[in-house]
């Protein structure tokens, strides 16, 4: 097909009107909608995704918080509020927010995937209904234009008799 020439199956060119389809429509049909696991690639990619997948974890907020509390008694015993302070921010607080928060962008993430599969599925519709109202406007002119043909052709026989 040449550029410009119509790629739609039952072509909706008309006399009066040459689609011309965007460009985007020709790459919509090899591309699908982009979502979170699309952009995992490479050996790094692949150890970040493994990471994460095992530190994301409730379970693994539980096990840092046991782990965090195996520490607190000697922080206790030592009685200085700077160490105390301290191993609730640098130990209990980041150990167990970590996965927290992973879990946390995890689920952001999965809405997000299934926010871009709607739209992208109602882009494909609304796609959808504008073929079917050129096709529509396509028959429309054509109806026209046989209306105007026989307008003519009755004009010219009455100017005749």
């Amino acid at each position: 097909m040449t550029e410009g020439q119509s790629t739609v199956v039952g072509s909706i060119d008309s006399p009066l009107f040459h689609h011309v389809p965007h460009p985007r429509i020709a790459m919509r049909r090899t591309h699908k909608a982009a979502k979170t696991s699309d952009e995992r690639v490479g050996l790094n990619g692949k150890i970040g995704v493994l990471i994460t997948t095992v530190v994301g974890t409730m379970w693994a907020a539980y096990l840092f918080a046991l782990l965090a509390i195996v520490s607190l008694p000697g922080a206790l015993k030592s009685g200085d509020s700077v160490i105390i302070v301290a191993w609730i921010a640098q130990t209990f607080l980041q150990l167990v927010l970590l996965p927290v928060i992973i879990v946390g962008q995890n689920v952001q993430a999965r809405a997000a995937d299934k926010r871009s599969e709607q739209t992208y599925s109602d882009a494909e519709a609304i796609l959808h209904e504008c073929l079917q109202l050129q096709q529509h406007l396509k028959a429309q002119d054509q109806a026209l234009s046989d209306l105007i043909e026989r307008t003519k052709g009755a004009g010219t026989a009455a100017a005749t008799a």
